[in-house]
């Protein structure tokens, strides 16, 4: 039994089903109305700004009709019908406290259990669109990586890769860069020495938040893939300790690069970063791009170092991370404002030819979202 009930200010009401007690408020429902006086039926934007809706607004009345709530609000007499299940999705009288660190519903972490079940797609299968594309960004969303098998072997493929949900974020080193490595090498510069699992570009502010490898050649024995939850590591480093979760969360590093003519990139933000609310949403962990930490009170750097060391023994642990090998043709895509990525080492002969871009994870989310809806849709036709 569904009911409505208005509270005698009539500056909210709460509503009774299945589900529980939900109150909302006057102002709150009538600047999220569906009718297409108050919003774009084409593009669902608002055409009404706060500024016209009238500072004192109130409910008159309200009542159930079929799947839906009719409220009449004033000083204006306007009446508007909401959907049931509209409201139950957007409530926002929530009782239960979260903890700092709370993930978001589609996020799953992971950590060396992921090694047997790579999150894949072939990639022609991904370029006719449909159910394998919409699923494989599925994963992408949930565990914030995922490869690309089977493609061509041309230079600038990983453009296509982008194509499938988004755009290139072009930037200082160009819509791409070439990561070529020899084992053996003439030039030290092209060296096989493994990396540290890192997130890229911590210096940019925003950070490019998703990355694509691509690669062209692979005849060198090691040089794996690894890549590591950062959401993971953060809620590990949390759970064993509290404190160093928390100083790596209220505090700034400062990170930099300034290694080419011109180029002086800087950003200020914590290696944990929390929503006001306490959402995990983002790692910032880089030690090569690290500059000098100043914004930590002399009586908390101490334990900020510490911290510091503790997440990266974390983010080294074996049991942290998955490894896979790219073959040529073969890519993988990266949330990079939760995800770090390394390779192992090289040794023997051979060469490593990868291309490497940036895109954004709100192209990504997007294609997603707009797939999982178009799917909705057509089966309730």
């Amino acid at each position: 039994m569904v009911s409505v009930t208005v509270d005698p200010s009539g500056t909210f009401l709460t509503l009774e089903t299945r589900f529980g007690s939900t109150r909302f408020h006057a102002i709150w429902l009538r600047d999220n109305a569906q009718d297409p006086q108050t919003r774009s039926t084409g593009n669902g934007q608002r055409l009404v700004a706060l500024r016209e809706l009238p500072s004192d607004i109130r409910i008159a009345s309200a009542a159930i009709e079929g799947t839906g709530v009719s409220i009449s609000f004033e000083p204006k007499g306007k009446s508007i019908i909401f959907d049931l299940s509209w409201l139950d999705e957007n409530a926002y009288d929530r009782t239960a406290a979260k903890e700092r660190g709370w993930l978001a519903p589609q996020v799953e972490t992971w950590s060396s259990d992921l090694m047997d079940n790579v999150p894949s797609g072939d990639f022609a299968e991904l370029e006719k669109g449909g159910a394998a594309l919409r699923d494989w960004l599925a994963l992408v969303v949930r565990y914030g990586f995922g490869k690309v098998i089977n493609g061509p072997v041309q230079s600038g493929a990983l453009f296509k890769v982008v194509d499938l949900f988004g755009y290139v974020r072009e930037t200082n080193y160009g819509r791409h860069f070439e990561v070529r490595t020899e084992v053996n090498p003439t030039n030290l510069a092209y060296t096989g020495l493994g990396l540290q699992a890192h997130t890229d570009n911590p210096y940019r502010d925003p950070v490019p938040s998703v990355q694509v490898l691509y690669c062209l050649e692979s005849s060198a024995a090691g040089g794996e893939n690894m890549v590591v939850d950062g959401f993971a590591a953060a809620l590990r480093l949390r759970e064993e300790n509290e404190d160093h979760f928390n100083v790596l969360a209220n505090n700034c590093a400062r990170f930099e690069y300034a290694g080419e003519d011109g180029v002086c990139l800087t950003s200020r933000r914590p290696m944990i970063e929390l929503a006001p609310d306490g959402e995990l949403i983002g790692i910032r962990f880089n030690n090569r791009s690290l500059a000098a930490v100043t914004d930590v009170p002399f009586e908390h750097m101490a334990t900020y170092y510490e911290a510091y060391r503790h997440l990266g023994e974390i983010i080294d642990d074996e049991a942290m991370e998955v490894t896979f090998r790219l073959e040529p043709g073969e890519a993988f895509v990266v949330d990079n404002t939760r995800v770090l990525h390394a390779r192992k080492g090289y040794s023997g002969e051979g060469t490593r030819w990868l291309q490497g871009c940036y895109s954004d994870k709100d192209g990504l989310r997007s294609r997603h979202e707009a797939m999982v809806r178009e799917t909705v849709r057509e089966a309730a036709e």
